[in-house]
């Protein structure tokens, strides 16, 4: 396990070397805080990529708004908290509270005439279970018309000189375009330190739209998405890429009555009097209305769940959905949220300290680089102490070469060699693609056949010096799963 106790003690030292420096201790403070707090979770992605909707699915209600409102240019932080509380802090002066105000349903951000361009950040407070393990930061368009929209979100995700305010990111894209590689190539390398791990997750997330609304546009989007995953420019920057239906994933999981019983109403069809419903928006009211729907219901069910979502609603519910919290739990399933969330824990909560302590160690580094002082050269060696230490963090960063195809290994063990560092997720079961419930002595069994055989690779004097030290990386996360074997009975996560 990465020691953030070390890091956090390093971080002392260095408070002490520059007590005489307000503006850098400021900044080692917020470092130290940081490996106390939750995991920080950048939402990033082009405009209209939906970024908002999917934040709101994640949470679990309709919190962020979604459009292109003022307020979706504005950096906004979703934070845990037992109260309610949306506070707006200005670039300059004091920070203010906003009015707490829903519209039909959704969160709304008043920021009392201000423009956006004089706010920083908006945090919001919420207490939203799906909080507690992470913060969810929303963020503006990359390549956005606006230059100045555009600059914040780079700005804030890959700075030039310090590490990301987040830890990991949820890159949103409808189609792979240039600009989305250039922007995920940044955050793998940003900070001074240019710490090259893996810590992104790739969502194609308005795959309902690859179809054209089709109730099989998911599988469609699959294909796309399974395309993507081995393209060799975007490999090496993400941890997985999938499909998924913002929109539905978003209203699914604030499925009302009302919008069940109109789902009930449309299986009652013939189906090809509900197709025909279903050409366009004009025609969906319409036909709502003649079922006795109103015009505005039928509206705002288009609306909230689109064309495949109808679809799929109604089909589900003709294939046995007998209520609304059955309906809500399959199109969620059906969406790709309850994938998404999965390996959201199995890639990032997992990772959590040694993605926190990543970072407060980058930042360190690039402080003593830039400041030079008495006694700094005492941190130096500690961060590389730590470094050649932190276990995990060279895991990452050898998934990441793997992944650029910058380790000479022989291709019959390449990928081996990712799945026995995490690369399909950290738990032992995973890591040795075993089943989830594997037992204590499956699990040191299977450990002790993989590290055999890549101690026997190492011995072999034809081995590259580079694919040499990536071995030796594998076979230190192998006796690291001997270790945690040793308790008898079902494993937890190795990592976190």
């Amino acid at each position: 396990m990465t020691d953030s106790g070390a890091v956090e003690s390093l971080l002392q030292e260095a408070l002490e070397v520059y007590a005489n420096e307000p503006t850098v201790r400021t900044e080692l403070e917020t470092y130290a805080r940081r490996l106390q707090e939750p995991l920080r979770v950048a939402v990033a992605g082009m405009v209209k990529a939906g970024k908002s909707t999917l934040l709101n699915a994640i949470i679990g209600e309709e919190i962020a708004p979604t459009g292109t409102g003022e307020c979706t240019r504005i950096i906004t932080w979703y934070r845990h908290a037992s109260t309610p509380r949306i506070t707006a802090y200005p670039v300059e002066g004091e920070p203010w509270l906003l009015p707490l105000t829903r519209v039909e349903g959704q969160l709304v951000f008043d920021l009392g005439g201000r423009p956006a361009a004089e706010v920083e950040r908006i945090v919001v407070e919420w207490p939203a279970e799906n909080l507690r393990a992470m913060t969810l930061i929303d963020t503006p368009g990359i390549a956005s018309l606006s230059e100045d929209v555009s600059k914040r979100s780079t700005g804030f995700l890959t700075p030039q000189d310090t590490p990301s305010e987040a830890d990991a990111v949820i890159y949103l894209m409808r189609h792979l375009h240039a600009s989305d590689v250039t922007f995920l190539e940044a955050f793998r390398d940003t900070s001074a330190a240019s710490a090259g791990t893996v810590n992104a997750l790739a969502v194609l997330s308005r795959a309902d739209e690859v179809g054209a609304g089709r109730i099989d546009s998911l599988i469609s989007a699959s294909r796309v998405a399974d395309r993507y995953r081995t393209d060799p420019s975007l490999r090496a920057l993400v941890l997985d890429v999938l499909p998924m239906a913002g929109l539905l994933a978003q209203s699914s999981r604030t499925l009302r009555q009302a919008e069940y019983e109109a789902f009930v109403t449309l299986a009652g069809l013939e189906r090809t009097q509900r197709e025909r419903m279903l050409l366009s928006a004009d025609r969906f009211v319409a036909g709502c209305t003649a079922l006795g729907i109103a015009d505005d219901d039928g509206r705002r069910l288009l609306d909230r769940f689109g064309l495949f979502g109808v679809r799929l609603g109604s089909a589900l519910v003709r294939g046995g959905a007998a209520n609304a919290t059955a309906l809500a739990h399959e199109l969620s399933r059906r969406s790709g949220l309850d994938l998404l969330l999965a390996l959201v824990t199995k890639q990032f909560d997992a990772r959590s300290s040694t993605l926190r302590a990543r970072t407060a160690l980058a930042g360190l580094e690039a402080l003593v680089r830039t400041h030079p002082r008495a006694g700094s050269s005492v941190l130096v060696t500690g961060i590389e102490r730590i470094k050649a230490n932190a276990h995990e963090i060279r895991e990452l960063q050898l998934l990441s070469a793997l992944r650029s195809d910058e380790v000479p290994l022989p291709s019959s063990v390449t990928a081996d060699a990712e799945r026995l560092i995490g690369g399909s997720g950290v738990a032992p079961a995973e890591r040795l693609a075993l089943e989830p419930d594997a037992h204590a002595e499956d699990i040191r069994t299977a450990s002790l056949a993989e590290l055999g055989r890549w101690r026997a690779l190492t011995e072999n004097p034809l081995v590259d010096r580079g694919a040499l030290e990536a071995c030796h990386v594998v076979m230190r996360s192998c006796e690291e799963l001997v270790a945690r074997a040793g308790a008898p009975g079902p494993l937890a996560k190795l990592g976190g």
